[in-house]
């Protein structure tokens, strides 16, 4: 894929989501508007038993906050870098820092109180394409578990959209690489910063956990709409 193909896909993943502070990852733009930490929905202690407030402070004020302060730090040496080769070398920072917001920005939404709903997919036409695909939630979490829980090192776990197949499929990244290749619906984050003072070394177990507060309206309404938008890749 080309960095120009590859520029165009970002941006209409973007805005297939509606989950990100921004609408696409165009530098230029950025020169102009930093990019800021967005808010929760929801208190740090909503998602608990489940996930607690501990880790949610943690995880969004800091880890969260890192990136975003690192991708405007990156985008604003990128628009002052007077070769390419230094614009080039600045690329890795580019996509882990840019990675790390947009993956964050989505899960923040990703995530609600039960109170809210969260864990609860209704009927419609999101339940019926898990059911399609996968035989059912059940059949969905299993194989998203799995895949995400053998990622090697850090990463994230998705459920996405592919536009070719028109079927939802289950996806890994690498680290904060985004997701490109696929629409996301769902994304697991399953760096340790996530669970590991709660859950320590068991990955399953907070696996297990984390769809008690799944927002399942928010997948529902990203589905919707990529439908009614007609997004392709």
């Amino acid at each position: 894929m080309s960095m120009l193909s590859t520029a165009r896909t970002a941006a209409r993943t973007a805005r297939a989501s509606r989950a990100l502070p921004f609408a696409s990852f165009s530098l230029a733009a950025r020169a102009k508007s930093l990019h800021t930490l967005p808010e929760l929905d929801y208190a740090y202690d909503a998602l608990e038993p489940h996930i607690s407030g501990q880790i949610m402070k943690l995880h969004h004020t800091k880890h969260h906050q890192t990136y975003v302060t690192g991708l405007n730090a990156a985008e604003e040496s990128y628009a002052k870098a007077p070769s390419p080769k230094e614009r080039i070398l600045l690329q890795p920072a580019l996509k882990f820092n840019g990675g790390g917001h947009i993956n964050h920005s989505l899960f923040w939404k990703n995530l609600a109180p039960q109170s809210q709903g969260g864990g609860q997919l209704a009927a419609g036409p999101f339940k019926d394409a898990v059911d399609a695909d996968f035989g059912g939630v059940d059949g969905l979490k299993k194989k998203l578990n799995a895949a995400t829980a053998a990622i090697q090192g850090s990463g994230w776990g998705w459920l996405g959209y592919n536009p070719t197949t028109k079927k939802l499929e289950v996806v890994t990244t690498a680290n904060q690489d985004p997701l490109l290749s696929h629409i996301p619906i769902i994304g697991i984050d399953i760096w340790e910063h996530s669970y590991y003072l709660q859950y320590q070394n068991v990955k399953a177990d907070y696996l297990q956990a984390i769809w008690s507060v799944i927002n399942f309206k928010e997948a529902e309404r990203r589905y919707v709409e990529l439908h009614r938008n007609k997004v392709t890749i």
